[in-house]
């Protein structure tokens, strides 16, 4: 079987190309937090979301040197690598002052193996003060990242999971963040509450239309603690099927700009909270099953050539 990385630009494989080495990114967690959920916005954050599923240590994080420190262990058994990027991961980390924003980074970039940032963030949550901070570091010679949480480019799927804003807030980071020259990572969900494949597919054409450098794809899954969870429970929503999901990734993959980088095509949370699909715990099942997909789709158009 042909692998994913021999079918389509991955974000490994980008960095490998331009670097001459391995890259891997480590997830930090600063204790930033949302305007979903400080009231500033809202409250109660995203219907699917639960910040112990991407930020396990909850709340009370490591100092960043400590946290990049037990990453590039795990790091170094499993590839070897000795270069990083410091992923600031855990819920809006654009959304404080520039001074602690700036502080932050320049603690991550201080280590000599950081060579570069990579920002989550949402696309409301992008003043232009912070653009010119990443564009800063940008020049210095650093690899740098926003990388916006989407989900969706339809309102009213936004507004069901309660995310805050829209795509109108997208397309604006995207264009002021672009202008900058700052590469921009798309966030996007399949499963989403009352979205199709067919959604997915015009989400995908809208930010690639916008000129996105990279994407991010998972499936919807559900965890304890979240509203999402609720609606579950009362048979108000179904998630896909493993299936169903690598048909939906596999279109995308095909029907992206072939500059596309991806960053990501599948994703989980800790066993310890989630609840629904099952299959979501195991990534590699679901990789090959799209690898698969794409490679039966080519040899297909070639038989029929």
């Amino acid at each position: 079987m042909t692998t994913l990385a021999e079918q389509l630009p991955t974000f490994g494989q980008y960095l490998l190309n331009r670097y001459g080495e391995r890259v891997h990114k480590i997830a930090l967690d600063t204790a930033f937090t949302c305007p979903n959920r400080d009231g500033t916005k809202g409250l109660g954050g995203c219907t699917f979301c639960n910040n112990v599923s991407f930020s396990p240590n909850g709340r009370r994080p490591k100092p960043i040197s400590e946290q990049l420190q037990a990453g590039r262990e795990v790091i170094r058994k499993r590839t070897g690598a000795n270069k990083y990027l410091a992923y600031f991961q855990a819920y809006t980390n654009t959304y404080d002052s520039l001074d602690r924003l700036a502080e932050r980074y320049d603690e991550a970039l201080a280590e000599q193996d950081v060579i570069g940032l990579s920002i989550g963030t949402r696309p409301d949550c992008v003043p232009d003060g912070v653009l010119e901070l990443l564009s800063g570091y940008k020049t210095q010679g650093y690899e740098i990242w926003l990388e916006l949480g989407l989900q969706s480019a339809f309102d009213e799927t936004l507004e069901q999971v309660n995310r805050g804003h829209g795509f109108a807030e997208y397309q604006d980071a995207v264009l002021r963040a672009r202008s900058r020259g700052i590469k921009v990572c798309t966030h996007l969900i399949a499963g989403l509450p009352g979205e199709t494949s067919q959604h997915n597919r015009e989400s995908l054409r809208r930010v690639t239309a916008l000129g996105t450098d990279g994407l991010k794809l998972h499936p919807l899954h559900v965890v304890k603690g979240t509203r999402l969870a609720n609606s579950w429970r009362n048979g108000e929503y179904t998630p896909l099927t493993m299936n169903d999901y690598i048909q939906i990734a596999a279109d995308l993959v095909e029907q992206a700009p072939d500059n596309i980088v991806w960053h990501r095509l599948t994703g989980t949370a800790s066993e310890t909270i989630l609840l629904t699909p099952a299959w979501c715990a195991f990534k590699w099942q679901v990789l090959n099953g799209i690898a698969r997909e794409l490679q039966r789709r080519r040899q297909s158009c070639r038989n029929v050539a």
